[in-house]
């Protein structure tokens, strides 16, 4: 039934050839979801090889889109295994209202991100997405089940709802008052000017003392990254600083900033405190001599106190 004059024009056009890759696509896919639901172990093995192409589907193929968030499998903070999204909704904690996500370069790095500190310590999984079509597909599929995908690393973190994992015999640590820590941000937001967009208490932050998040409504940290890397964005748009109240650090800081003079004094702290946040994301200092100055500075004011 094909033309005998064949152009690849004519053949991408062709209502035959398109009902073959369509029936196609459903035997395949029919095919995956035997292999997933009962050889797990040999669809694991699948996965690994071919996981990268099967979520491009996800962001190409609206038709079988649903079948293929099916058959999506992951990483994530629990464990070492592969997880699909019917797992992951079956872990999700009391309170919890999303289905949490952080991209990046590689497992190891993200399993360092400090913006999963507050995650661990709630036991609220989150999808670990290191494969470079995964900036993309999240764009478009914006919810699996009525859980709506969130990534860690943008806007509020949403876990005041969630209860926190604590031992019976360990106590809250203390948070500086109120009005240090407001003096506190209000001295960062002067002293950092555009170099930030906002400054504020985190909530998803238990050991770092600081950390980046992009505006809720802003591109994902990964995402602008990886455009500017292949040079389709010029410049990057200020973070929000984020930092950790019930840091050693931090609290020294508050109890400093409500002190006269304080604006001077923690000048190059604040620079060094949002220095030290983008090395933890990977991201190049914008100047790393100023860095090193201040820092050389720091410790020699440290061991001579």
């Amino acid at each position: 039934d094909l033309p005998l004059n064949i152009s690849r024009e004519m053949l991408q056009h062709n209502p035959v050839l398109e009902r073959i890759r369509q029936a196609v696509t459903r035997r395949v896919l029919s095919e995956l979801e035997a292999k997933a639901k009962n050889a797990a172990e040999e669809y694991a093995k699948f996965w690994g090889n071919f996981g990268a192409v099967l979520k491009e589907g996800l962001y190409e193929d609206h038709d079988n889109r649903d079948r293929l968030l099916e058959l999506a499998r992951f990483r994530s903070t629990h464990g070492d295994g592969l997880v699909s999204l019917a797992d992951y909704l079956g872990r999700m904690k009391e309170g919890q209202s999303a289905i949490y996500t952080i991209n990046g370069d590689t497992l190891e790095s993200l399993q360092r991100s400090p913006q999963l500190e507050g995650f661990r310590a709630r036991g609220v999984e989150v999808l670990l997405l290191t494969d470079p079509v995964d900036d993309f597909w999240l764009g478009t599929i914006h919810d699996y089940k009525d859980k709506p995908f969130k990534s860690v690393t943008r806007g509020g973190a949403d876990l005041a709802a969630i209860k926190a994992e604590t031992k019976a015999d360990e106590k809250p640590e203390e948070t500086p008052p109120d009005s240090q820590i407001g003096t506190l941000i209000a001295l960062l937001k002067q002293n950092l000017g555009d170099a930030v967009k906002d400054v504020r208490v985190s909530d998803r932050l238990t050991e770092s003392a600081v950390c980046l998040v992009a505006d809720e409504s802003g591109m994902d940290m990964h995402l602008e990254r990886l455009l500017k890397q292949h040079r389709q964005l010029e410049k990057t748009t200020a973070r929000i600083l984020e930092i950790n109240a019930q840091h050693g650090l931090i609290k020294r800081l508050a109890a400093l900033a409500v002190e006269k003079g304080a604006a001077d004094r923690l000048a190059d702290a604040a620079h060094l405190l949002l220095d030290q946040a983008r090395i933890v994301e990977g991201e190049a200092l914008p100047d790393p001599a100023a860095f090193a100055r201040r820092l050389a500075d720091a410790m020699q004011k440290g061991l001579a106190a």
